[in-house]
């Protein structure tokens, strides 16, 4: 079996080591989003593979362009990009690091995310949390803790915004928002 130039480039890229993981990782995404006619289906589940393998060997921001571009399969964009669990995310927020925890989460620039966090209303904080799938009880977490001065005062009306945050607008605002960031680091 022949493979199309295009896989062998890949596989050059593959070879090339760590320097270029962001350009393999991008390049098989885009191949396995508009797989080509010329392309044997059996080389699927190993492009998959290596997409996923170089997922974990990138960054935050490449991950998140990634999980734009495999949007267009969320089943695909699951499997090979999961995101961390609530879990995880509240042991990363209790170490401190609230804006890099959030930031790779939701997929979005430290500099949306301090905007973000800024927002005294915590209507943001309400969006990138249920955009991004993060369960009320981790954003009532991050709510809290995102403010270290201790002020409260408002505390209970934040936490009702993620109740009325409507998941569907959530979603297509976190998208928008993540474009920008995509093209910000373009």
């Amino acid at each position: 079996m022949s493979a199309p130039p295009r896989l062998l480039h890949l596989l050059e890229l593959a070879d090339k080591g760590p320097a270029l993981r962001a350009a393999l990782a991008e390049e098989v995404a885009e191949l396995l989003v508009d797989w080509p006619p010329d392309c044997p289906a059996e080389m699927r589940a190993p492009c998959e593979a290596l997409l996923a393998q170089a997922a974990r060997q990138v960054d935050s921001y490449t991950r998140a362009r990634l999980r734009v571009r495999l949007y267009a399969d969320p089943g695909l964009a699951a499997r090979l990009l999961p995101r961390e669990t609530n879990r995880d995310l509240m042991e990363w927020v209790r170490s401190g690091d609230i804006q890099g925890a959030l930031a790779d989460t939701a997929g979005l620039s430290p500099a949306k995310v301090a905007e973000i966090l800024a927002d005294d209303s915590g209507q943001a904080l309400a969006v990138a949390c249920k955009g991004s799938g993060i369960d009320r009880a981790t954003y009532s977490a991050i709510a809290m803790l995102a403010k270290g001065d201790g002020a409260v005062a408002n505390a209970y009306e934040k936490l009702d915004m993620f109740d009325n945050v409507p998941t569907r607008e959530a979603v297509r605002q976190l998208r928008a928002w993540r474009m920008e960031t995509i093209h910000a680091a373009e």
